[in-house]
């Protein structure tokens, strides 16, 4: 009895397998009919699947508070940031290519003094 509780709660642990689960169901019902232990089996294996999927969404969302809690950005909010700085450039580019432009031409139109030289 004790060896079938411990089958059964590595089986709960372990990605239990179809094989697995056969072994399992046939261990615990021993002496129950074919049918019974398929039944078993498929119930076991549709048990250690959602628990696996609990496990995953649970550690899921630990890490996501434990980011959130560091302050660390998510993907989303990186996107948003990039979209935002890629908007304030474009805005930016026009203006400052005239500006440059302006300057050099100014610069152009200033005659230089030239200094004298010494003999």
């Amino acid at each position: 009895m004790r060896e079938d509780v411990r089958k059964f709660v590595g089986g709960a642990l372990d990605k239990l397998t179809p094989a697995k689960a056969q072994e399992l169901a046939r261990s615990i019902a021993k002496g129950e009919g074919r049918e019974q232990v398929s039944k078993l089996a498929h119930e076991l294996l549709e048990w250690s699947n959602k628990n696996r999927e609990r496990v995953v969404a649970l550690v899921r969302r630990e890490v996501r508070e434990q980011l959130k809690t560091l302050g660390v950005a998510t993907k989303e909010e990186v996107e948003a940031l990039r979209k935002r700085v890629r908007a304030l450039e474009s805005a930016a580019k026009p203006r400052s290519a005239k500006r440059t432009a302006a300057k050099r031409t100014a610069a152009k139109r200033q005659p230089t003094k030239r200094a004298k030289s010494r003999e």
